[in-house]
Parts: C-alpha cells; structure tokens; sequence
C-alpha cells in the first residue's frame, strides 16, 4: 500500500477521473450552447423569410428591389430613403441583377454567416490568460448574444448591412497579417460608416502607424472613387447632407441613437446644437481615445476597439439601432473589485442590448430622457466612464470574495441544498438588484396579459365560466360574501373611500418598502425575503395562465360594484379601463393578498418590537378586505394568493436552509457541543 501511494498511481488515476468528468462536463454545455445558437438561427430566418414580402427585408427591397433606389438613374439620395454612403451604394449596386427571391434567401443566411464569424473573432480575442471553459464556452455564448441583440435582429429584419463595417474592423484587428492589411480592412469599413475613422488615431497612438495611414489612404481612395463614379450623389451625401444627416429619417427620432439626436429630443437646434454637439463630440472622443491607448497597452485590445466604437457611435450623426453592435462588445470589460460587483456590468449591457428600453424602465414621464436614450448612455458610459479593470489590477482575476453564512445542514435528507441559493451575508449590488427587478416585473407584466391571449376578449367565456365555478365552491362552503360586503361598504361612503384607496395605494408600495428597508438594514435577509417572494410570483404566473378567472367585478349578471375602477362596459369584448395595462383576469390566486402576506409574515418574523409585527399583520388584514369588498377578488383568490406565498415560503426554506442568524447560531452551537464533549472525555 505504501508503494502503491508512492508511486502515485491511485492518487493520478482518480485525478484523471475528476479531470476527465470536468471536461465532459465541459463538452456537454458546449455542445448544449451550441445547439441553442442554431435554434436561435434558424428561429431567426423563420421569422425573416416566413413573412410576408413587403414586411420583411424592407431596407434591402427599398434599395435592390425592381423600383429600389439603386435602379434609379438620379440620386441615390433623392428621397432620403438610402442612408449609406456612396462607397456603400457603389458596392451595392451589383445586387440589383438578383432575383428578390434569391437575395432574401442569400442576404438571411450571408448575415448569419456573418455574425458567427463575428462572434467567434471576438471569442479569440479575448484577453488572456483565459481558462479552459472560457476559452470552450466563449463562441457560442458569444454568437448566442449577438442573435439576441436588438441590432442582429433588426439588421435580419431589415435586410442592413451594419454588421459588414463591425466585422472589417475586428478582421482588421485580430486576423489580418501585416499593418497595411489590417488598415486596408479598417479603411473599407470607414468608408462605409465614416464614423469609424475615430480608428486611426487609436492605431496611431497604439504604434501601429503603417495600419493607420493605411486607414486612411484606403477611406480616401474609396470615397473618390465614389465621387468619380457618382459625383453629384457624393456632393449630395457629403456637402448637402453633412455625411449622411438627414437621411433614412427625422435625426430626432427615438431610433437616432447618437448625441445629435438627443440634443434635437431635448429642443436645441441651430448654431448653439451643433455648437455643443462639436464640443461634447470632441471631449467624448478624446477621452475615449485615450481611455482605449491604455487599454491597449494593457493587453486588453477588444474593449479598446469596443470603446472606440462606442465612442464612434456617440459622435456618429445618426446612430440607428442596427448600427449598435459596439455596445455588446464592451460586455468584455471587467468593473467592480467585490464578486457582487463583477456581473453589474455585463448583465446592463446584455439587457439594454437585448430588450426594448419600456422594458428596461417604466413608461413614466420622469423617466422619458433616461428611457429614450438608454442606448446612447450605455454608449457613453462605456466610452467614457465604466471604470473598467487593468489586468495588472489583484482585483481582475480574483475579486474580492462573497461573505457567506456557515453552511448547515439540509432539511431533508434526500434534499439537497441548492449552491447558488447559499446565505449571503453581505448587501447585494444596488444597481443590479433594481435591474434584474425592473426585468422581472416587466417579464411579469407580459406573461400576465399573455395568459388570456393577450386580450381580454379572448379568454372572456372561459374566465366567466371559472368565476361561476368558483362561486358555486364558495356557496358550498357558506364563505360567498362577496356581495354582501361589496354593497355594504358602498353605501357607507367614508369605508368605500378608505378600502378604495388602500387598495390602488399599497399594492406594490409595501412590498417596495419592505425589500428597501431589509435591502439597508438587513441584508442577509433580504435575500431570503426577496427569493420567496419571487417565487410565489412565479407560482401565480402558473395560476394566471392555466385558470384564467374573472373577478367579482366582471361578472356582468350578479350585480356587484367595481368602487375602484368605475362601471365596466360589457357591450364591448374589451372593457374595462386597465385592458390596456394588465391582463384583469388574472385573479386566481390573488398577489394583491399575496404580497399583502409576504410582507406580513417578513415583518412578524424579523421585526424585534411586537406592535411592529402586529402592524405588519394587519396590512394582508386590511388588504383582504379590500380586494373583497371592492369586487375585485373571491374569497378563494386570497386563498390561492396564501398558498402561493406559503409554497414560496416553504421552497427558499428547503432548498436554501436555515436564514444566516439561525444558520449561525446552529452552527456555532454544534461547535460548543462538540468542544464540551471533547472536554468531558476521558
């Protein structure tokens, strides 16, 4: 036994194993990204090329197609309809000759083509050292977010070519040999997006000057050889429209997501516009220039080229939304020193990236110049500002770690606990705490007004129907007061007014409350707190979709008295005022009286004074009144609502073990019960 331990054979033979399990682990979630980037694709040119001609490929149509600009013998620019430059047209032109047929065809897979190779170039030019599953997973997660990005899908949609400059740009940097190769790549993709210029002075001061003049003899001689081609559209785009201002739409349009285009959202217009649009351009240039020059230095040579891109898309005179891929390649910078901190980052650009702006924030007026240039700002942050880590930094590889709670035991044998739900002890990062909440709410908003077939008129007759079914239940059970309270408390107008107004009031208000205030002063509760109360939501997604109810208040026949939203209109299939906003037949079980309980049973449980657990357990007190006595639930929608919250409840109480303080506490007291056995002993 001694030679066999010498001679290392079980110890090598069970590291091959423990290695060996790692990388087929390893290949299976490579193999199973794979896969789900090739469903993406071909999810992508279903959408395209299953459309109706003249819904799809519009952009593509409006240049190539049999009345497109480019078969037009005047301008290109004549009705503003073409946004390229005339590099761009030129090039272009050849494609007339095709069938529209056989060029949506080609155009959908050639731009797929396109963004794989685009992902896999970034993928290796991440910075090293990288790891092993980095350096596998790196491609397809690479190729995955770039199909999900707003930009992709708009450039698939449209049949764009702003995936073409971007891929020049990273060939130009990573795969061309030699200087003058790269620049020659690098001055193509100016000459079709001349903001990209901002590209040779970052190769200039990064001592790659052969690949910067380069740039810019090829960006000179394409564009003159556009202008001998086509002198009076080369006149129109770089003289009458200023470099492309002014075409493919209104430059203040939500769309136009660069600073000129906010200005003109903001009112100013004029000299002082582009005053300051001069001005703010050159300090966001520059100091995005001299942000990427060290990030070059530092190793780091595709967040200098996203920063530069970010930076191009700034100062760019029109920035549309399929011309953004910058944005997602800054996803590669690290921020933050805490490991809480690191995922801040990556996660605001992928969601800003890939999910419309309503999504990202609330349709408030307030909100209006966060939400309409949320793009630009990401833009801008990550040009100007995002303090991204130098790999010399300790902080790069090996963040600051989490702080968790002493591990104890499941509470259940055959349950184990669940190792990314471990008690944390320290606050989570703000920022993406509000994110990831905001995300969720809207997630949950849609799957709520989907639950019904995103009307109310498609799932009226089956809502109905269960809302006879649950009243028949109630009258079975003697608890159908629904109508008893409802008139009651209409004709006593100061309890109507107070039941009405603690009904719209604190719905969401408390549990907002309740998560800010554990969020500041219990942290490590919050989190526990926060889970079970997502997953009592998501349980009641699971209600609203298989068993659609309609409350008391839209049962045209039994007389009852919406107090809260006024007289409903039943002649129409849609009514109601909240149509619009909510899915009003999501009523079993009630989160009304969900949320009302969490917040409830949060308070008594960690509240230390006994009349703040009592307030708190009057609050689901208060609200199951209310939801009953304005018609807005049964009596079993509040049942529902505290099954819900119990499950949530129950899983976070299985799954993630004992809260931190008691976790603690047992610990230490196995420790104590140990030492003292120890000392008993003989």
């Amino acid at each position: 036994m001694t030679d066999a331990e010498r001679s290392g054979r079980p110890t090598e033979a069970f590291g091959a194993t423990a290695v060996g399990g790692t990388h087929a682990r390893l290949r299976m979630a490579c193999l199973g990204l794979w896969l789900i980037v090739a469903a993406l694709a071909a999810r992508q040119v279903a959408v395209v090329l299953g459309s109706p001609r003249g819904e799809r490929l519009t952009d593509l149509e409006t240049w190539v197609g049999p009345n497109g600009v480019l078969h037009v013998t005047g301008s290109l620019y004549d009705s503003t309809r073409f946004t390229g430059t005339p590099f761009g047209g030129l090039v272009l032109k050849p494609l007339t000759r095709a069938a529209e047929q056989a060029l949506g065809w080609g155009w959908t897979f050639g731009t797929l083509l396109l963004v794989a190779a685009l992902g896999l170039i970034a993928a290796r030019a991440l910075p090293h050292p990288i790891g092993r599953r980095t350096a596998l997973l790196a491609a397809p997660v690479a190729i995955g977010l770039l199909m999900l990005s707003l930009p992709v899908r708009n450039t698939l949609w449209l049949g764009q070519t702003s995936i073409i400059p971007v891929l020049l740009v990273l060939l130009g940097c990573f795969a061309a040999h030699g200087q003058r190769t790269s620049g020659l790549l690098i001055g193509v993709a100016a000459a079709l997006q001349p903001t990209l210029l901002l590209f040779t002075p970052l190769l200039w001061f990064t001592g790659r000057r052969h690949a910067a003049l380069s740039t810019g003899v090829t960006f000179a001689a394409c564009t003159v050889l556009a202008w001998a081609v086509m002198p009076h559209d080369s006149h129109t785009y770089w003289v009458h429209h200023m470099a492309g201002v002014g075409l493919g739409g209104r430059a203040d349009d939500l769309g136009n997501q660069s600073l000129h285009g906010a200005l003109l959202r903001f009112g100013l217009n004029g000299p002082l516009e582009v005053a300051l649009l001069l001005t703010l351009g050159a300090g966001v240039a520059v100091l995005a220039l001299r942000r990427a020059v060290r990030y070059f230095d530092d190793g780091q040579l595709l967040l200098a080229v996203a920063i530069t891109g970010c930076a191009a898309i700034v100062v760019s005179p029109t920035a549309w939304q399929h011309q953004l891929l910058w944005v997602l390649l800054a996803v590669v910078g690290r921020a933050g020193r805490r490991a809480s901190d690191r995922y801040v980052w990556p996660v605001a650009v992928v969601l800003v990236m890939t999910l419309p702006a309503r999504t990202m924030l609330p349709d408030m007026p307030s909100l209006d110049p966060l939400r309409t240039n949320l793009v630009l700002l990401a833009a801008l942050a990550a040009a100007t500002a995002v303090p991204f880590l130098s790999r010399t930094s300790p902080h790069y590889q090996s963040p600051l770690p989490t702080e968790y709670a002493p591990t104890a035991p499941p509470r259940f044998r055959h349950i184990p606990l669940v190792p990314f739900l471990r008690r944390v002890l320290t606050r989570p990062n703000l920022l993406l705490e509000l994110l990831l909440l905001r995300v969720t709410y809207a997630a949950y908003s849609q799957v709520r007004l989907a639950a019904t077939g995103g009307s109310i008129s498609a799932g009226r007759a089956e809502a109905e129907e269960n809302g006879r079914q649950v009243l028949g239940l109630e009258r079975a059970l003697h608890i159908d007061i629904e109508h008893w309270a409802n008139h009651t408390v209409v004709r006593i107008d100061w309890l109507r007014n107070f039941f009405d107004f603690y009904y719209g009031s604190f719905h969401f208000a408390a549990p907002l409350t309740v998560l800010a205030v554990l969020y500041w002063r219990r942290p490590a509760d919050y989190r526990w707190a926060r889970s079970a109360l997502g997953l009592a939501t998501l349980l009641a997604l699971v209600g609203f979709w298989l068993y659609p109810l309609a409350p008391p208040r839209l049962m045209p026949t039994l007389g009852f008295v919406d107090t809260v939203h006024g007289v409903q209109d039943f002649s129409q299939p849609d009514y109601g005022t909240l149509t619009a906003l909510t899915n009003q037949y999501a009523a079993m079980p009630s989160l009304h009286f969900g949320w009302s309980l969490w917040c409830g049973v949060v308070i008594a449980v960690l509240a230390r004074r006994w009349w703040i657990k009592a307030l708190g357990l009057l609050h689901p007190l208060f609200t199951g009144s209310a939801i009953v006595v304005t018609a807005n639930h049964w009596v079993l929608d509040a049942v529902g609502g505290a099954v819900a919250v119990g499950v949530g409840f129950g899983l976070v109480y299985v799954l993630t073990g004992p809260r931190s303080a008691v976790a603690r506490d047992a610990v230490t007291a196995a420790q104590e019960k140990a030492d003292s056995s120890v000392s008993a002993g003989p």
